[in-house]
């Protein structure tokens, strides 16, 4: 951001249909610019919110958590151990905010250690029945499952909140036909940070103080 060339009105619009979701080539058209030059202008945008995002903190209340999995093809496995998926986990506070993390598996020992990180001992856990969910039964925290074989809710026994933030990020991503793997982090925080802040005027207040900010 620092050494832009772009003039303020341009950089101004930029940052307008960022964040009304369009793509680096359809804003590119509309501003009058080089497609490369509006797909680097949105990747240092998403880097900023990364930057910011990763200062995100959690208290004690009632916590979803959940994996999902991105991208790959649609042939073949879905779901948990499909091939080609990118594999990520949620933490998702009941009435506040969603914190997600990139993970190499979702075996129990690689999700304790966020879950300890980003959740107070005693808060309420709910999750569904995959086993990696099961060291939680014996833990600091009061644990919660819904089994999604007989039904998606039973009362407050449920992880509708975090899989609502999944089918709102993937529709989010899906519009840009594909993303590199190495920039995938980029993309998933941006959906985070959106969720996060769900008013457009808020978003575009909270990138123009955090692009001031860069330059300075």
């Amino acid at each position: 951001m620092r050494k832009s060339r772009l003039s303020k009105d341009k950089q101004s619009r930029l940052l307008e249909h960022f964040i009304s979701g369009s793509t680096a080539r359809c804003t590119a058209e509309l501003v009058n610019i080089n497609t490369k030059t509006a797909a680097y202008y949105f990747h240092r945008l998403r880097e900023i919110i990364f930057l910011e995002s990763e200062n995100e903190a959690m208290l004690s209340g009632e916590f979803e958590i959940d994996e999902s999995y991105f991208g790959g093809t649609r042939k073949g496995k879905r779901g948990r151990g499909a091939a080609g998926k990118v594999p990520v986990f949620g933490i998702l506070k009941r009435g506040g905010r969603v914190y997600t993390q990139v993970i190499p598996d979702a075996k129990s020992r690689t999700l304790m250690p966020i879950i300890r990180e980003k959740i107070q001992p005693d808060s309420i856990v709910y999750s569904d029945c995959w086993r990696g969910y099961n060291v939680l039964d014996v833990s600091e925290f009061k644990h919660y499952r819904i089994n999604h074989s007989k039904l998606f809710a039973n009362k407050r026994n449920h992880i509708n909140g975090i899989e609502n933030f999944w089918n709102q990020a993937k529709r989010h991503m899906r519009k840009f036909n594909g993303i590199p793997t190495q920039h995938f982090g980029l993309f998933l925080k941006e959906c985070e940070w959106r969720f996060n802040n769900p008013n457009p005027r808020t978003q575009l207040k909270l990138l123009k103080q955090w692009v001031n900010q860069s330059m300075g």
